[in-house]
């Protein structure tokens, strides 16, 4: 560390770790109060602060209660009404961010799902670095009206930026015309090693999307879907994914006809990572989102209060 990086650390450590005021920390450090306030500000911004609010008790009452219904540990972010749906899913991508800072460490693998709710929470990652960390895409972008590219690498770049980690994106499309053409592309060696990374994640970063909702799900609105295949998906009894692989409300998906071209990985492929972030905001996402726990694709939920006491209401244990 140079020199005001030193300062910066022995300032936030006298105010964060010891209880030392601005004042005290001034006349130790031999500046003015202002000047204290400075350096902890940046010192938040840089990453060397992390401060996190968490709800009373282990999550509160409605957390425990998503967690007696489901495996998964609850984060339950409290929210005052009304809020508009983007201020709302603003306020659960600012948790989950902070979340990811404390989880995703050094030497580790970050799978990211793109999407509107991934989107959100990058705009609230502060600098982190983290040594031999990688962040990989999990599904392709292209679509059939654009490459789709920039979407999915775009996301991945700003993750990797913020922990100065790796980026592998995976150049395919969200979904092949034929389920064939997956598999060749699949024993293309440039896909094999994409997919081999993403087979070795540690934690995976996604959202639920949804048919219908106020905050539109990005894979349903940019030219991904065909109307045949939204034909298919309503026959099939489909009510969002998850990393771009359907499901219906009973967590099934392996018999969706569309998820044989689709570029994401299944439910059980996503089991096989340890730590598996899902991040919600808004009742419109509660139907997907009980589909996907109980396709076993989430660890940790991170979601707003409302919606976290909807999907409790409407579960029958």
């Amino acid at each position: 560390m140079d020199g005001r990086d030193e300062l910066m650390h022995e300032a936030a450590t006298m105010y964060y770790l010891q209880d030392a005021t601005m004042e005290t920390i001034g006349r130790q450090l031999g500046m003015s109060r202002s000047g204290v306030s400075r350096l902890l500000k940046t010192a938040r911004e840089r990453g060397m602060v992390q401060v996190q609010v968490r709800p009373p008790g282990a999550g509160g009452a409605v957390a425990r209660r998503v967690e007696r219904l489901f495996p998964v540990r609850a984060h339950v972010v409290p929210v005052r009404s009304p809020l508009t749906e983007d201020v709302r899913l603003d306020h659960v991508a600012r948790y989950a961010a902070q979340l990811l800072l404390g989880w995703f460490g050094h030497g580790m693998t970050l799978g990211l799902a793109w999407g509107t709710t991934v989107a959100a929470v990058s705009a609230h990652l502060t600098h982190t670095p983290i040594r031999e960390a990688t962040v990989v895409q999990l599904n392709g972008a292209a679509n059939t009206s654009s490459s789709g590219l920039s979407y999915g690498t775009d996301l991945v770049t700003q993750f990797a930026q913020a922990f100065d980690a790796v980026p592998e994106h995976f150049p395919v499309p969200a979904f092949f015309d034929y389920a064939a053409t997956r598999e060749l592309m699949w024993r293309e060696r440039s896909v094999r090693h994409v997919l081999s990374v993403q087979a070795r994640a540690d934690l995976a970063v996604f959202g639920v999307g949804a048919l219908v909702a106020p905050v539109p799900s990005h894979v349903y609105t940019s030219g991904y879907l065909e109307p045949d295949d939204r034909s298919a998906l309503a026959a099939d009894g489909v009510v969002g994914d998850v990393c771009t692989v359907f499901l219906r409300e009973n967590g099934s998906w392996e018999d969706v006809a569309i998820n044989a071209r689709a570029s994401g990985p299944t439910p059980r492929q996503l089991q096989a990572i340890h730590r598996r972030v899902c991040v919600v905001a808004g009742e419109a996402k509660v139907v997907p989102l009980r589909a996907a726990l109980r396709a076993g694709t989430v660890t940790d939920l991170v979601i707003d209060e409302p919606t976290a006491n909807a999907l409790v209401r409407g579960t029958i244990p």
